[in-house]
């Protein structure tokens, strides 16, 4: 009866590997939300949505309903109704707070099924500084009782010096956010003066906005669609996950030398000062250029940029072909587990003000 029973099993049509290898590949892929909070955030959502990105969803958050109504999204939420009218934070960051966790089950249903969460937003404001906290501890609070695989990346900028109240206000929000995000990618604008200074004001400001849609784009569409090299989200997860704050550049290089251009650019333009680069947790590189970028060439990418580091560093790089740099290569380098001189100033105290 036994013998009877194992063959009728055995006659029973199932799954052949390769339809095992589709339905889990299908499973494997991960997804990706980049949410943009308040009006800094939305720039940066709307500058990736105009570009076009393959593998990803785009949420714009905001208190702001006239800017939300031109902001470029796949979703577009407007949180705090009934506090704010839509009319704004008027730059109080516990307003933006509240406004978002009001809104922040409706928030949440958008991104809470993603593998790989960026929450971008500038710092020292109203709705950004208020809601990607607020966002980022209550997605910390619904991971942690879950258990699912889960990676949350702050990408944020920082006021320049002269802006003393939103300096503050950046300062006690990257604190709390470090602690709720698995990592914070900074940028400083007071580093667009030295990388930027020479452009026109309009184009400076706009290279913070450039540099994060980059991050963003590059980092999605190495993970969710085929690459050169791809990046998985394991590879993500080992160098970013509790990972503290992370810094970032990118260079472009052209003609003979063009890798080592952009590797140059990449290390010396980055937009976070930071105090000792050899104690970095990891790095991540991202190689990309035309139908005519070479193993070699990525290669040679990794290799240089691997002297600066520990041995022990973690290191992961992916590279991808995009036909719009024909020609050319673009490096993007993020140091992770960093730490930086901004948390650390005081507070300058103006004195008496002199004019000559």
């Amino acid at each position: 009866m036994q013998t009877e029973q194992i063959f009728a099993e055995a006659r029973i049509p199932t799954e052949t590997q390769e339809e095992k290898i589709e339905k889990f590949a299908r499973l494997a892929v991960p997804t990706v939300v980049a949410v943009g909070l308040g009006g800094a955030g939305c720039n940066v959502v709307s500058w990736v949505k105009e570009r076009g990105i393959a593998g990803g969803k785009l949420v714009a958050v905001n208190t702001d309903a006239n800017h939300l109504k031109i902001t470029k999204a796949d979703k577009r939420i407007l949180i705090g109704e009934k506090l704010t009218r839509g009319l704004g934070c008027g730059g109080y960051p516990e307003i933006g707070e509240k406004a978002l966790r009001e809104t922040a089950n409706e928030v949440i249903n958008e991104v809470a099924s993603a593998n790989i969460i960026f929450l971008v937003a500038g710092l020292g404001g109203g709705t950004g500084t208020g809601a990607i906290i607020g966002l980022a501890e209550a997605l910390r609070d619904k991971f942690s009782s879950s258990g699912l695989p889960h990676l949350v990346v702050g990408v944020v900028t920082l006021p320049f010096d002269v802006e003393t109240a939103r300096m503050s206000i950046a300062k006690k929000g990257l604190d709390r956010l470090k602690a709720a995000c698995d990592t914070v990618v900074v940028i400083d604008n007071n580093r667009l003066v030295k990388v930027a200074g020479n452009l026109p004001f309009k184009e400076a400001l706009g290279v913070a906005n450039t540099t994060i849609g980059k991050f963003v784009k590059g980092i999605t569409e190495t993970i969710t669609t085929a690459s050169l090299i791809n990046l998985d989200y394991a590879d993500l997860r080992a160098i970013m996950s509790g990972a503290g704050l992370a810094s970032i550049g990118i260079g472009e290089g052209f003609g003979e030398g063009r890798v080592e251009q952009a590797v140059e650019k990449a290390l010396n333009d980055r937009l976070l000062d930071i105090e000792d680069v050899t104690k970095a947790r990891g790095l991540l590189i991202h190689v990309a250029g035309g139908d005519d970028l070479t193993l070699f060439e990525v290669n040679h990418a990794a290799e240089i940029m691997k002297r600066s580091l520990p041995p022990k560093a973690k290191i992961i790089w992916g590279a991808r072909v995009d036909k719009e740099l024909k020609g050319a290569v673009s490096v993007m380098a993020v140091v992770t587990g960093v730490e930086s001189a901004f948390l650390k100033k005081r507070e300058k105290r103006l004195g008496p003000i002199r004019l000559w």
